[in-house]
């Protein structure tokens, strides 16, 4: 249902030049990363978190809903409308502090990952969370989501380097969680409750994250994998090397180590699947000395001992993260998903995927965090299709039964807020819904995404 005049011409009001209506202007606010498409009426571009609170008390009083949205690199429709209007925050883009002595990043939510990475590399800082769309994803929506990235087999996700956030509630009340302290213990952790609640309880207006000390030296690997693997034992065996600075440990599949084999300029090997590995080191004779017990390990392993080595670890991850556009262009509509399970159940996910694709008769493509058993398996399959409805239901209720979870890192969104239920139960629900209704009592806020339905938003 379109906005009514008077609820149009009141925002209009509050914002001015800053609200967009022109279908042509906002028609690329439909859609998000995850290719779903919704439909919206209009467009703000607030200038402040004053006038963050005076749009989203506009939303309530008129029952708007109001969907927050950074770059839209979100691969579960996250950031996808299904009516009212999109908050833009894109252009927040301030890095407001760097304090290389508290390591700390105060930031605005729309500035992108890379762009922070490289203001705090030159405080000898960074930022852990890595996702694959570094490059282009922001600040706010790696909180939003709970992002992660290769780096996060070390360091862990966005979660564990929330320091404090700035948050306008659904009741259009301004709410400052968290501290500027690296650590608290003050009750149940209101920050904690946000982080990944993928805009849907607040929408972020100024984040503050945990930045770690840089390490001088940082090499990756691309190691050829044997044809059909068990990965549970390569995972544990590699995990001891930990403490010898193994940083990363990802995989790609044979069809998805080819595909990104062919990207012009690629240095990875062909015609096998690939371990991705990074190495940190404090100076080149350390990591001389580390590189060469990892090789070892990989002998006692049975993997090959010859592996291409990247001397700047970004190079091979700025190539990883192509991964979904590559498979864009190879495979063409799929059914792309993210669950985790526990790593001795890996080798038993590995096979459910392939059972389903051949069940299916389509092709399939995995890579992912392999060092978390956080994995992306894709389905050649077109997602709008009964059939392809089905294999989504078997895959997630399989990983269910394995005793995993419906996403490790790209959040539920639209996508997959139907199987929220079992994974979390009844009384999960209950709670959920509660923190819903005490933070967004109208349910404005991008409703139809993890907690609620898209009549309601609760």
């Amino acid at each position: 249902m379109a906005l009514a005049p008077t609820a149009l011409k009141s925002l209009h009001e509050l914002l001015g030049d800053r609200l967009r209506t022109e279908p042509g202007e906002i028609a690329s606010y439909r859609r998000d990363a995850s290719h779903l498409v919704g439909a919206l009426d209009a467009v703000v571009r607030p200038k402040d978190p004053e006038e963050v609170v005076s749009v989203v008390a506009w939303a309530r009083r008129h029952r708007v809903a109001l969907v927050p949205r950074g770059a839209g690199t979100s691969l579960d429709g996250e950031s996808v409308p299904w009516s009212g209007v999109v908050l833009d925050l894109s252009a927040w883009n301030e890095i407001r502090e760097i304090d290389p002595v508290d390591r700390i990043a105060r930031v605005q939510p729309g500035v992108v990952n890379r762009d922070m990475q490289r203001a705090a590399a030159e405080h000898g800082l960074f930022f852990p969370p890595n996702p694959g769309s570094w490059r282009t994803c922001t600040i706010g929506g790696n909180v939003a989501t709970n992002a992660s990235g290769p780096r996060s087999f070390r360091y862990g996700p966005t979660r564990a380097w929330a320091r404090a956030a700035e948050v306008v509630l659904g009741t259009a009340e301004r709410l400052r969680v968290g501290a500027r302290a690296p650590k608290r213990s003050i009750g149940p952790d209101l920050l904690q409750m946000l982080v990944g609640s993928e805009g849907a309880l607040g929408i972020f207006t100024e984040i503050t994250v945990g930045l770690s000390p840089s390490p001088a030296r940082r090499a990756a690997l691309g190691v050829p994998l044997p044809d059909a693997p068990k990965l549970g034992p390569v995972v544990a065996g590699l995990a001891r090397s930990l403490s010898d600075g193994l940083t990363a440990l990802e995989y790609l599949d044979r069809r998805c180590a080819e595909a990104l084999a062919r990207t012009p300029g690629s240095r990875l090997p062909s015609g096998s699947a690939l371990l991705l590995l990074e190495v940190e080191s404090a100076s080149e004779g350390a990591e001389t000395e580390r590189l060469e017990r990892l090789v070892s390990r990989f002998r006692e392993l049975g993997l090959p001992e010859d592996p291409v080595v990247f001397p700047d670890a970004d190079e091979l991850w700025s190539l990883r993260g192509e991964s979904g556009n590559v498979l864009d262009r190879e495979m063409g509509e799929r059914v792309r998903e993210d669950v985790c399970v526990p790593i001795s159940r890996l080798d038993d996910l590995l096979g459910l995927i392939a059972r389903l694709g051949a069940e299916a008769g389509v092709a399939t493509c995995v890579y992912g965090h392999l060092g978390e058993a956080s994995l992306h398996p894709n389905f050649a399959i077109d997602p709008t299709t009964a059939a392809a409805t089905r294999l989504r239901e078997e895959f997630l209720r399989g990983t269910l039964r394995l005793g995993g979870v419906l996403s490790g890192e790209h959040g539920i969104g639209a996508v997959k807020r139907g199987f929220l239920g079992e994974q979390v139960g009844g009384a999960g629900e209950r709670v959920l819904r509660t923190i819903k209704s005490a933070c967004d009592p109208e349910g404005i806020l991008n409703p139809g995404k993890l907690f609620g339905d898209v009549a309601t938003g609760r």
